[in-house]
């Protein structure tokens, strides 16, 4: 398959604000009511959500962090790079793949408050998943300001730009 066929197969759109392509596949029933979550949620928030999530060689996942934990699956196609800055000031790089032999992991986490961005690796798409929970709402997204970024963690800069 290539990545338009599982576009299509999928029903994936254009990311709105991380990029790449995705399609929610699961939101809770259930949801929690704000008196029972930590102060940072404004709302209630579904248990958990799910979706799929593409990058192809021309799309990359801005960096970005969530007020919730973040649970990425690997699926198919090509390696993954993530980039995870941390609050401490330190930063880890990992990669999300189907290598095990050569250190891909095919499920990483991302803790809330942590930046992370993602690109691909080599080949011409890889196909993830992303579980969230608490589950995601847009206003629990904060898009990544490359000069604060650069200037918070300057051994990153390279993938930061």
């Amino acid at each position: 398959m290539t990545a338009d066929d599982l576009i299509r197969q999928l029903e994936l759109q254009p990311h709105p604000r991380e990029g790449g392509f995705f399609r929610e596949t699961y939101r809770s029933t259930e949801a929690i009511d704000a008196p029972r979550l930590a102060a940072r949620y404004p709302g209630a928030r579904s248990v958990s959500t799910a979706i799929y999530y593409l990058l192809t060689p021309e799309t990359r996942s801005a960096l970005h962090r969530l007020q919730s934990d973040e649970v990425f699956h690997f699926y198919g196609g090509g390696p993954v790079r993530m980039l995870q800055l941390w609050p401490d000031g330190t930063s880890r790089t990992l990669t999300l793949g189907p290598d095990l032999t050569a250190g891909h992991e095919p499920q990483v986490v991302v803790p809330r408050g942590v930046w992370q961005g993602s690109h691909l690796l080599a080949g011409a798409y890889a196909l993830m998943g992303c579980t969230v929970a608490p589950g995601f709402d847009f206003a629990d997204y904060e898009h990544g300001d490359r000069a604060d970024l650069l200037a918070r963690y300057p051994s990153e800069a390279e993938l930061i730009r």
